[in-house]
């Protein structure tokens, strides 16, 4: 895979990975082991996505495609509503930040960031749509979940334009710990978290972003 198509899919997938986590669920206590209803299954998330208002977490994201694999690392933080802030580290620097209506794309590398609106990001990233809202979540997914005993929710677009096939989220301890990404050309990105902190007021500069100086800026 050619470095420019790895980075592709990585910001495809720190666009995702935020947004869902920007309401990431607490821990679920049924004490069923069966599987839940779609119905319930969307229920359920949505249940677990009032409490949480902001997350702050290191990550690393490990995608895999035709038997090769590329590493990323770095820290994010995201906040209601479509506020995210998701910097890679290495092996190379890239920006994403979305103040709630904007989102950069900045690559520093290329000396190059990219504008866009958020809106029109819905219907290419359903992942945007979960704001909390029960009908937001099955209007966009078809939510499953394998095992009510267990923290872990499998999520697959409705959309055709979808960024991604499915979508898995596992938590522990009431935190979001894993988030695994299949796309239709056989990739896989899982992304894990730690350091992970949850409710802390975030200050809204965080999710601001002006290009520096010299900066080749592209409006979408």
């Amino acid at each position: 895979m050619t470095t420019s198509r790895i980075k592709a899919f990585a910001i495809k997938a720190a666009i995702a990975s935020a947004s869902i986590v920007a309401a990431a669920p607490m821990v679920l206590t049924g004490t069923a082991y069966a599987a839940a209803s779609q119905e319930t299954a969307a229920k359920n998330l949505n249940q677990q996505l009032l409490g949480i208002k902001s997350m702050t977490a290191n990550f690393k994201q490990t995608t895999q495609a035709g038997g090769k694999k590329t590493v990323f690392s770095g820290s994010m933080s995201v906040q209601r509503q479509n506020q995210f802030r998701w910097e890679t580290k290495s092996p190379a620097e890239q920006l994403i930040v979305a103040n709630g209506s904007t989102m950069w794309i900045y690559d520093k590398d290329l000396q190059q960031a990219t504008r866009q609106s958020v809106s029109n990001q819905v219907g290419e990233t359903p992942a945007l749509l979960l704001s909390g809202d029960p009908n937001q979540i099955s209007r966009s997914f078809n939510v499953n979940q394998p095992n009510t005993a267990k923290n872990y929710f499998v999520l697959t677009p409705k959309s055709a334009n979808a960024n991604f096939k499915s979508l898995s989220l596992s938590f522990n301890g009431g935190r979001p710990v894993m988030m695994v990404l299949n796309d239709a050309i056989g990739q896989t990105t899982t992304i894990n978290f730690s350091n992970i902190t949850l409710n802390k007021k975030l200050a809204a500069n965080l999710f601001n972003f002006t290009p520096p100086a010299g900066t080749d800026v592209i409006s979408q």
